[in-house]
This record gives structure tokens, C-alpha cells and sequence, in this order.
């Protein structure tokens, strides 16, 4: 009896998935419950088991290919068991099987059409060979023996045509797919849709090492709080204080939100995750500790899921411990209405107390959206954090 392996649901919003990676070839053997591939949604990686004993009979969707959820990805069966009937049909994307939006805007003929639907096509990525690029029936027949339909004739683009030392001149070339492309649309777009402001200004975080220290002095490495683990504290007293700043743009609404949630960025190795610590403002800064390393932790394994990264209502992004960067322009994570980026701690001179001295500085960045943060609320939120890491024992008390 063959196993149908299709793509799961994995998180409420999901709609689609890209299988990043196959853990086994078509021909081998795969018990029950054994990792079979890794599928990429939402800036993290998942990993889909066998549904049963048996051989990988065959892979429907191939490594990098995005598909929607429910799509048949591949068939699990026994040695020498025939397909026949099982898995020929490509699944019907959501528009092709609700005639919805979108489909419309397709060139294809009448007859074509209504093939591809009988038969489960997808043609929204074939090419038409008909006039104008549209497809044609005997595309869709094409189609359905399995084999690719010639492309439309065009016209060679000279700017298409690389030089042979321009290859030679590329080390690498990396696929715009999975985590790169679901950041770079993420950022794309709070980049068009938000009118952006940012203030900038260095605090002295004196108190607030000498704090860290005294704090960390009997505790276990594993345990030691961080500068995040303090700024996470701060931050959420500061939303208390300034409740104007935790909100969102609903379409003709501006919702000021109940719940403090703050994300906090990890950087991976391919890109970045926002792990969400909930209601940190009720949180002490030892339960905020353990879920920020937890939270990490699970991120770099790739074991974070995707309700675990959602509810975010400010995000804090630290660049600090690179060293190499003072204040910077962080990218607003919609829906959220700002973001504060933490800049290196540097020894600087300043006055203080009427006297020149050496003392810890670190850079702060705050960016917000213009259509529902003004930016004098924002100067006030940002005074609020400032007096909080000066002194940051008040957090604690």
C-alpha cells in the first residue's frame, strides 16, 4: 500500500511552503517516524517524518519548488509497487481550484482551461506557445504526458547575455529562496509602507554593567543575564510608561495593545528570526533570561515554530557585541509601529558631574512609524529608556 507525503500546516497563517531539502533519494529505504525532508516557511526550517515503512517511491516536488499546503511532496510504497494512479496529477493551486482572483489575468484558451482543471494542472507556470503567449490545448496535453512545453519565441535581451569572464568572475551563487526571500519581502515591504523616522542618542550604561555584574556574581554561566535579557526588562517598563508607543495600524485604526510582547532578533547563519518574549513587562528579569536563551537556542537549531515568533508588539534588534556599529536605520517589523537598535558600548569621554571623564557609552536607535508616532511621543518614550538604563534599578524594584 503507498503513503502519500503532502505538505502539512504548520502554523495558522501558513498558506505555502518551500521543501528545502530532500533527507532521502527516491530508492531508499525509510522507517516510520525518520526525518524524511525539511520544508522552509516562515524564516524557519520544519521537518516532515514518514508516515510509514517502506521506500521513497518517488519525489513529486523538488528541492526549492514552493508549493501550497496539502500539495503531494512525494510517495512512500513498497520495493517494485507500481504508481499507476497514484501521484500523476500535480495538486490544484488554491486560485485554479476557486476559479478566484488572479486567474483570470492568465492567457489561455477556453478549451485549455477547462482541460487543466479536469486533469489538476497548474498553469499559471506553464509557457503558451499560442499567439501571444497564450497556452493552448495542446500545452495542456503536454502538460499531462509529463513533458515541457516549447516557450514562446522572443527576441534575444542583450542584457540576458553574460560574458564568459563574467561567469568566471562569480565565486558563488546563492538562491533568492526560503529564509533570504521571506526576509527580503518582510523587509521590502515595511520599507514601502511605513514612513519611517529614527532618533538617535548614546546613553551611559555605568549603572547599568555594574548592575550586571552584581547580578551574575553567584550564578552559573548558563545563567548570567545579558545586556538583551536588562534592555528586554527596560523596554517593556517603558511601554508600561508609555503605552502610545505599543500599537499597530489596523487599515482605519490605531489599536494601543494590552499585552507587552517584545522580540528580540537572532541572527542565523542564513538570516534572521524574531522570537517573541510575551508579556515581559509581568516577567522577571530571571524568567526573561532563561526564554531568551531558550528562544535562541531553539532558533539556531531550527526548532523555534512559527507561534513562537508571532504577537511581537516591539522589537529590539542588538548589534553591540559585533563591535563595529554605533547607531543604525533597523527595518520596522510590521505590524508593529517601532524598533530599537542597540549600538556597541564604548569608552568615551564625557562631562559629568561638571568634569571630563571616561565612561561606558552605548548607541541607541530608535525607528518608528510616522503615520501613528509622532516625533515628540517618540523623543518622550525614548527619554523614559534612556533614565531607565541609567538607572536601571528601578526595573526591579
Amino acid at each position: 500500500m503507498a503513503f502519500e507525503i503532502f505538505m502539512p500546516k504548520m502554523g495558522l497563517t501558513m498558506s505555502k511552503g518551500t521543501v528545502a531539502k530532500w533527507l532521502k533519494k527516491e530508492g531508499d529505504a525509510v522507517k516510520k517516524g525518520e526525518e524524511i525532508l525539511e520544508v522552509m516557511t516562515e524564516k524557519i526550517t520544519n521537518t516532515i517524518e514518514a508516515p510509514a515503512d517502506g521506500i521513497l517511491l518517488k519525489i513529486v516536488v523538488p528541492e526549492g519548488e514552493e508549493v501550497y499546503i496539502g500539495s503531494l511532496l512525494g510517495i512512500i510504497g513498497a520495493a517494485g509497487e507500481t504508481l499507476d494512479g497514484i501521484g500523476n496529477k500535480p495538486s490544484i493551486s488554491p486560485a485554479i481550484a476557486s476559479g478566484g482572483e488572479g486567474v483570470e489575468k492568465i492567457k489561455i484558451t477556453p478549451a485549455a482551461r477547462k482541460l487543466a482543471q479536469e486533469n489538476g494542472i497548474d498553469y499559471t507556470n506553464l509557457s503558451g506557445t499560442g499567439p501571444g503567449g497564450r497556452i493552448t490545448r495542446e500545452d495542456i496535453e503536454k502538460a499531462i504526458a509529463g513533458l515541457a512545453p516549447e516557450p514562446a519565441k522572443r527576441e534575444t535581451n542583450v542584457y540576458e547575455e553574460k560574458a564568459e569572464s563574467d561567469r568566471k568572475n562569480i565565486a558563488e551563487v546563492i538562491p533568492y529562496t526560503g529564509m533570504r526571500k521571506a526576509i527580503g519581502d518582510n523587509m521590502a515591504h515595511s520599507w514601502a509602507v511605513a514612513p519611517k523616522v529614527t532618533h538617535h542618542v548614546s546613553v551611559d550604561v555605568t549603572n547599568l554593567l555594574t548592575l550586571r555584574k552584581t547580578l551574575n556574581e553567584d550564578r552559573k554561566e548558563k545563567e548570567k543575564i545579558s545586556i538583551s535579557d536588562l534592555l528586554v526588562k527596560i523596554v517593556a517598563k517603558a511601554l508600561e510608561m508609555k503605552p502610545h508607543i505599543n500599537v499597530t495600524l489596523d487599515k482605519s485604526e490605531i489599536k494601543v495593545l494590552n499585552d507587552i510582547n517584545i522580540g528580540l532578533a537572532v541572527a542565523l547563519e542564513k538570516g534572521l528570526v524574531v522570537p517573541v518574549i510575551r508579556n515581559a513587562n509581568k516577567k522577571s528579569l530571571s524568567q526573561i533570561s532563561r526564554e531568551v536563551k531558550e528562544l535562541a537556542q531553539k532558533a539556531r537549531e531550527n526548532r523555534i515554530s512559527p507561534e513562537e515568533m508571532r504577537g511581537g508588539t516591539f522589537t529590539i534588534t542588538n548589534l553591540g557585541p559585533y563591535g563595529s556599529v554605533d547607531w543604525f536605520t533597523p527595518i520596522i517589523n510590521q505590524p508593529e509601529a517601532a524598533i530599537l537598535g542597540i549600538g556597541r558600548i564604548v569608552e568615551q569621554p564625557v562631562v559629568y558631574q561638571g568634569q571630563i571623564t571616561i565612561r561606558p557609552m552605548m548607541g541607541l536607535s530608535l525607528a518608528f512609524d510616522h503615520r501613528v508616532i509622532d516625533g515628540a511621543p517618540a523623543a518622550e518614550f525614548l527619554a523614559v529608556v534612556l533614565k531607565l538604563i541609567e538607572s536601571p534599578m528601578k526595573v526591579l524594584i
